[in-house]
């Protein structure tokens, strides 16, 4: 088990694939080459459709900002948890998903072994230092045949993944800028999350985590 998130992940001798369970890859550093664009991209949806804080259907507000992308977006309200082609904020259709973040989901899908992946939808997560995302699983999309594509950018981060059932063992990993994790199959439906986020400084994103999850909604 790795249990340092800030372990020096230069060395040549660290694998540029990481198996992480049946059906699930870590794809160390893949969304370097277009980091400048993917970010740039984040800044024009946040100005169109801005970060908010949900709220949980129990009333609780999430710690971690999000905006979202693509055909439909993923919100949560006193009403539950959805996917909805509008953004219930503006009251206009989410941001369409940038040619950037498509190319750089499908891709990194077929080189997890999920060939013919096209996203229509993606949660863009904020994190600051001390906000975390507790253990849940993906499931309120349609087709559970298709996977899950989540990258990591700015501040590194633990990544918590574990079974089919909330109190199977976790196993942790740490996520770096440009990391791309991919999970599906046999381990589409695993609990999974991000324990709170250490203080620091990045130089592409200052104090804050930006993540993007790429999933087959509708």
């Amino acid at each position: 088990m790795i249990n340092d998130p800030f372990a020096d992940l230069s060395d040549p001798s660290q694998p540029s694939h990481l198996r992480m369970g049946d059906g699930a890859l870590l794809l160390r550093g893949y969304a370097l080459p277009v980091e400048d664009e993917l970010l740039g991209a984040i800044t024009e949806i946040a100005a169109q459709s801005p970060f908010r804080n949900m709220v949980t259907p129990g009333g609780y507000a999430m710690s971690v900002a999000m905006t979202n992308c693509g055909a439909a977006g993923w919100v949560t309200d006193r009403s539950g948890y959805r996917y909805d082609p509008v953004d219930p904020e503006t009251r206009r259709p989410w941001p369409a998903m940038p040619d950037s973040f498509s190319r750089l989901a499908t891709e990194a899908a077929a080189e997890a072994g999920y060939p013919g992946f096209r996203p229509d939808a993606c949660l863009i997560n904020r994190y600051t230092p001390g906000t975390r995302l507790s253990l849940h699983q993906d499931k309120d999309e349609r087709d559970f045949a298709k996977p899950i594509v989540s990258v990591s950018l700015g501040l590194p981060a633990t990544f918590q993944f574990g079974g089919s059932k909330r109190s199977d063992p976790v196993v942790t990993y740490p996520l770096r800028h440009g990391d791309v994790a991919v999970w599906g199959g046999p381990s589409r439906l695993f609990f999974h999350g991000i324990p709170a986020l250490k203080d620091g400084e990045h130089p592409k994103t200052g104090r804050m985590r930006l993540n993007l999850t790429f999933r087959g909604a509708l």
